[in-house]
């Protein structure tokens, strides 16, 4: 009898950690709202390829109010740091799912286009405007003398030409971007500045706690603890 106690006492404990855990990441993934959550899934699976998943989670993205161009908008800029193949496989997907839905009688909102570039500076001007209001601070650095041509194209293109859309807010970029580094291996460097970026843009440690939930949920627990562990490394930089 007594062991028969032990053994359900134990079974009880076991349960009620089980229910701390998923209050806990309940209430993580509660401080992103539904879209955020979704492009948080939409960017992962369109970074690490696996278009099965992808495709339940741009149907999810469009249930919870994003719009069509809110989500084309993630999948071209997501190219930049997944690559064009990865990015056109995404877009075929998308394009297959509203084609979808709309044979089904949805009507999901379009949303708007992004509207026209500066004309009072390049891309490379307001590119680096936009790079050093994101990162903090002008971006400088030996890989930038060693190779000119990569730092161009970050500051006029990334940073110009697809960071001056502003059909997709900032916060919306990074959160897509950090979701897209984390599902890719090897990428913890460029992880940890986008942790950082994605504050700069207004993100709260909460929120990017939310994002790293979202990943364990949906995308792996391996893929969660690393990006837990590196925003741990960003948190505790920024606090001391």
């Amino acid at each position: 009898m007594k062991a028969a106690l032990r053994i359900a006492g134990v079974f009880l404990l076991i349960l009620s950690f089980t229910s701390i855990s998923k209050a806990a990441q309940t209430m993580n993934t509660q401080t992103l709202n539904a879209k955020q959550q979704a492009m948080v899934a939409i960017a992962a699976f369109s970074a690490n390829g696996d278009l099965e998943k992808l495709k339940p989670a741009l149907n999810e993205g469009l249930d919870t109010g994003l719009t069509i161009n809110e989500i084309k908008e993630i999948l071209v800029q997501l190219y930049a740091y997944a690559g064009f193949p990865r990015s056109l496989n995404a877009l075929e997907t998308f394009m297959a799912v509203v084609k979808e839905r709309r044979a089904k009688g949805v009507a999901d909102e379009t949303g708007k286009e992004p509207g026209p570039l500066p004309t009072d500076k390049s891309s490379l001007e307001f590119g680096t405007d936009n790079q050093t209001r994101v990162v903090g601070r002008p971006v400088s650095g030996a890989i930038f003398e060693f190779a000119p041509a990569i730092d161009r194209f970050l500051k006029a293109h990334l940073f110009g030409d697809i960071f001056q859309r502003d059909n997709l807010d900032w916060q919306s970029r990074e959160l897509a971007t950090i979701a897209a580094l984390a599902c890719i291996s090897g990428l913890n460097p460029q992880l940890r500045a986008h942790f950082g970026i994605g504050m700069n843009t207004g993100l709260t440690p909460a929120q990017l706690e939310a994002v790293v939930a979202v990943l364990s949920d949906r995308v792996g627990a391996e893929v969660g603890a690393n990006a837990g562990e590196v925003l741990k490394t960003v948190l505790n930089a920024r606090n001391n």
